[in-house]
């Protein structure tokens, strides 16, 4: 592994530490999955490589936090699936975190094209 692949696995894996809850709230946003066909979508983005061993113990909290609903579902002869979906809370918290989120982007992006100071807000 060179240094730089190195230094991109530590980042991405920080990365991935602070936002887990906004990104699985986010991908349920107006849809319902079950759990692997999240994980599958969330894999698409090559900086949220997650696992089902840390995916699957972060929908059992949210559920007990009640911000998202679990329900058993059969369809046809397959085995039943867990389906997901964001309650009312879910919903809010997901936008109160979008709004932090936005924030925190314009931040650092401020920083990162304007080093120094912040303006003086009126």
């Amino acid at each position: 592994m060179t240094e730089k692949e190195a230094f991109d696995t530590k980042w991405d894996v920080q990365l991935r530490k602070g936002t887990l809850e906004l990104v699985i709230l986010a991908a349920l946003k107006g849809r319902t999955m079950y759990g692997l066909e999240l994980l599958n979508q969330l894999r698409q983005f090559e900086t949220i490589q997650i696992t089902e061993g840390t995916l699957y113990p972060l929908l059992d909290r949210l559920k007990r936090d009640e911000l998202v609903l679990a329900n058993w579902q059969q369809e046809g002869e397959t085995r039943p699936r867990k389906y997901y979906s964001l309650t009312d809370i879910g919903l809010t918290k997901l936008q109160l975190m979008q709004d932090r989120w936005n924030k925190a982007v314009f931040d650092i992006n401020h920083l990162l094209d304007h080093p120094g100071p912040a303006p003086i807000k009126p």
